[in-house]
């Protein structure tokens, strides 16, 4: 008899484990379908006659952000800026490394080696970027080759196969990407100043694209890391201008550097950090999300600024927002 009530005692703790863990997963499940309808059904609400293009900095996906995205989730680094992202028609934004299948060295790194500025990011980013609306993403940088050229493929057939643009492919001719929005062709050119001849391609893609798009800008990834604008940058970015572009947006620098006006047209020299795990200085934990809003009819670009942080559970945050200073 005791050894019955014992078998029933076991039993019915395995059922009610069981109804537990039931539970947990219809309620995770529900949560997840729920957080993916707001994805893909919320619309982009504006002005009659505009549409909004949102640019960010530097997004890197290795080392701490790697460590914090396993336990939360891909998705959990935009939370704090997702209404905005979808709030804009794009999101375009600098893909700070490579996707790939290859082994993370940087996870757990020391601070200063080797290892620690060698990144290769999981491949399911690439569909995380398309689930979040972000794209196109500019290539044209000084770690997208930190898998050499095979890690520099991989990432554009991953980007590819999530449905995800991108521009300034090192290893190709194709660097620019046209994107049409409500009838009016927006191109985006990189200029990469790690890359052999990155000069000679940018204002080479700069031509192109004036012949072929109504708006052309700009994605410049340059300078010094956390110092101000350099007088060579700012002479090379008004050469820019004068070459035809209508706007230039800018990284690399890690931190927020200033903003000018040159013949009419706006210069951002650096955004700073997007998704990023640089946390130890204000400067560089603290960026910037620009949002230009187009005139359809005459073509004029307006901007405005959106402070971001970055806090040190991986996500990024509108600054002023849910408490967040």
């Amino acid at each position: 008899m005791r050894t019955r009530h014992i078998i029933i005692s076991v039993f019915g703790g395995l059922v009610a484990i069981g109804l537990v863990m039931f539970l947990w997963y219809v309620r995770s499940s529900a949560s997840e379908a729920a957080s993916r309808r707001v994805v893909s059904e919320q619309t982009v609400s504006r002005d009659a006659g505009t549409f909004r293009i949102l640019f960010g900095g530097d997004m890197m996906f290795d080392r701490w952000i790697r460590e914090m995205t396993a336990k939360k989730g891909n998705g959990f680094v935009f939370n704090g800026v997702r209404t905005e992202i979808l709030a804009h028609d794009m999101t375009v934004a600098n893909l700070e490394g490579p996707i790939t299948n290859a082994v993370s060295t940087s996870i757990g790194s020391e601070i200063g080696s080797s290892e620690n500025y060698h990144f290769t990011f999981d491949p399911r980013w690439a569909t995380t970027l398309a689930t979040e609306k972000i794209g196109p993403v500019n290539l044209g940088n000084n770690h997208i080759s930190n898998q050499g050229t095979p890690g520099i493929a991989e990432t554009k057939q991953y980007l590819s196969q999530a449905g995800v643009t991108f521009f300034g492919d090192p290893t190709s001719d194709d660097r620019i990407s046209i994107r049409t929005i409500s009838d009016t062709k927006i191109a985006f050119v990189n200029y990469d100043a790690f890359a052999y001849k990155g000069k000679e391609k940018a204002f080479a893609d700069i031509t192109k694209a004036r012949g072929e798009a109504d708006i052309v800008i700009l994605y410049a990834h340059w300078g010094l890391e956390y110092l101000p604008v350099q007088d060579d940058i700012r002479t090379l970015a008004h050469s820019f201008i004068e070459a035809g572009c209508d706007a230039i947006i800018g990284s690399h620098p890690h931190i927020v550097q200033e903003t000018e006006t040159y013949n009419d047209k706006t210069i951002y020299y650096s955004l700073g950090n997007f998704i990023f795990d640089q946390y130890g200085d204000e400067n560089t934990k603290n960026g910037l999300l620009v949002s230009m809003t187009v005139d359809m009819t005459t073509k004029n670009l307006s901007f405005r600024d959106i402070p971001i942080i970055m806090n040190q559970d991986g996500s990024t945050w509108i600054k002023g927002r849910d408490g967040r200073k």
